[in-house]
């Protein structure tokens, strides 16, 4: 009789096992598993030598710590100047953009009214010697310096009060206010303030963005006016007081342009620096010239940074002046370059080593004998001794003259 097959015989040899056969393919090509039957089967030796390189991989020595450090504070140090350059560079482009907005803000308003510069005083001012009272009681009741409406429906600004022809609307304020009327206060307590740095008046702002503070208006490296007004930036109201915050504009239109081209005009046919006449003395002193009376668009600036923003001093707060909060001007520094907005539109940096350059390769370029006398727009507070512009402010023949110059001189 024959006997079983012999595959029957060869089942217990092997044994039963759960493990399917593509189970044991699946551990064979897992890495865990790999590393797990490498390990069992190697001699302890062999063990005890992979787990001594994985825990010297688990740290650092002292030492290269140390060098670590040493590599990252390196290039910290040689990366910070590069990228405080870059976010100066950024800053200052802003500025540009701002200017670029009030170009056009320019334009259009010239467009608006008979290629006229905006102005604040009466053209006819000059009949009166430019006396507010005598204008209010003789002549007229001239338009208001308005800043803007508040929330509360209530409108701000330089009102000259109710006297004279302006009894019947019962304004505010008195002749004090005049000033702000005016280009810019030549003589007396009000010397060097007026309608040049207030930019933000009603009458223009309508085409900037319709707010007294917008964010154009403030260049953002003129750090603490930019600061004041920035809280102002989201509020709906034209104009917004909280009893002690006002900030004026970063940038201010050139004075010596807003007047007759007779009041800054050279005496003699020499630049001598005696470019002066008193505009009260004249019937048509202030009477604002035509945008196209400019002669040298690309050489006269319209407007221009007012406080010393490009290679400033530490500190931005001027202490030759009294009250400790009035910043550096543009022309406190032999190394500030203001952002400027020629007539032509182009805007470019200036520095005022550049403007007395050109008084030097040209002649004098800006009034020595105005009422700001001989230092100009407070010169005398200047930060050094090599700097003595006041270009942009008085510049000898207005807005017919030239406060830079080609490069062909």
């Amino acid at each position: 009789m024959a006997g079983p097959p012999l595959h029957v015989f060869g089942l217990p040899k092997f044994g039963r096992s759960d493990i399917t056969r593509s189970e044991v393919h699946r551990i064979e090509r897992s890495d865990v598993g790999r590393e797990a039957l490498t390990l069992a089967g190697s001699p302890r030796r062999k063990v005890e030598s992979i787990m001594t390189r994985q825990n010297r991989k688990g740290g650092f020595t002292i030492v290269e710590l140390l060098v670590v450090v040493s590599i990252i504070a390196l290039l910290i140090a040689l990366l910070l100047p590069a990228v405080a350059k870059g976010r100066d560079k950024a800053l200052i482009s802003q500025s540009v953009a701002n200017l670029k907005n009030l170009a056009a803000a320019n334009e259009t308003y010239a467009g608006d009214w008979n290629d006229r510069q905006p102005t604040g005083v009466p053209d006819d001012a000059g009949l009166v010697n430019g006396n507010c009272a005598t204008y209010l009681s003789q002549i007229a009741c001239p338009p208001q310096m308005l800043l803007g409406w508040d929330t509360n429906g209530a409108m701000w600004g330089y009102f000259i009060g109710s006297g004279g022809k302006c009894s019947q609307f019962g304004y505010p304020g008195n002749c004090g206010n005049w000033v702000v009327h005016l280009p810019i206060g030549l003589g007396g307590a009000d010397s060097g303030y007026g309608f040049f740095r207030v930019p933000g008046i009603k009458s223009f702002h309508d085409y900037v963005s319709g707010k007294f503070y917008d964010p154009t208006f403030y260049a953002p490296k003129d750090v603490l006016p930019y600061s004041n007004a920035s809280k102002f930036f989201t509020s709906a109201a034209e104009f917004t007081y909280d009893g002690s915050t006002y900030e004026d504009s970063s940038y201010v239109w050139s004075p010596a342009a807003m007047y007759d081209v007779k009041v800054f005009q050279r005496n003699g046919a020499t630049l001598n620096g005696q470019g002066y006449t008193a505009p009260t003395g004249l019937p048509a002193g202030y009477r604002s010239p035509p945008v196209s009376r400019c002669k040298y668009p690309a050489l006269k600036t319209r407007m221009i940074e007012h406080n010393w923003l490009q290679n400033a001093p530490d500190s931005p707060i001027n202490s030759n002046f009294s009250g400790g909060n009035t910043p550096w001007f543009f022309n406190h520094g032999y190394n500030s370059a203001p952002a400027c907005l020629f007539f032509d539109g182009h805007i470019e940096l200036v520095g005022c080593q550049r403007a007395q350059q050109a008084e030097q390769r040209a002649g004098k370029l800006w009034s020595r004998n105005s009422p700001l006398g001989t230092g100009g727009y407070y010169g005398n507070q200047s930060y050094d001794f090599l700097v003595d512009t006041s270009f942009h402010m008085l510049t000898t023949d207005g807005i017919t003259g030239r406060d830079v110059l080609g490069a062909e001189g």
